[in-house]
């Protein structure tokens, strides 16, 4: 997911547009991980980039992003970029010291 998510619609509340973004983004990641995994992956891991816009884009962790959705909203800018890349994600096998 590429997009670029406006926090100011002319049809809904604020509260409600960012509800909306909430839940779009949310509904993604969840469909992403419900797809099968390729050989040998463990898990879907995900790259992720946020930012004002695709040039000032920094990389971030999934769980940070409803953090950093409400630290855009109370800055009151008008729009943000996020980027959501799935990937297979591999465990760290555990070695023994034997």
């Amino acid at each position: 997911m590429k997009k670029t998510f406006p926090f100011h619609v002319p049809n809904k509340k604020p509260d409600r547009q960012l509800d909306s973004i909430r839940h779009e983004i949310k509904k993604y990641i969840a469909r992403e991980r419900r797809k099968a995994l390729p050989e040998g992956a463990d898990f879907w891991d995900f790259d992720c980039r946020m930012g004002s816009n695709q040039e000032e884009a920094s990389a971030l962790l999934v769980h940070e992003i409803p953090q950093k959705i409400n630290q855009l909203a109370a800055e009151q800018v008008d729009s943000f970029y996020l980027e959501i890349l799935a990937k297979p994600g591999f465990k760290a096998s555990r070695k023994s010291d034997q």
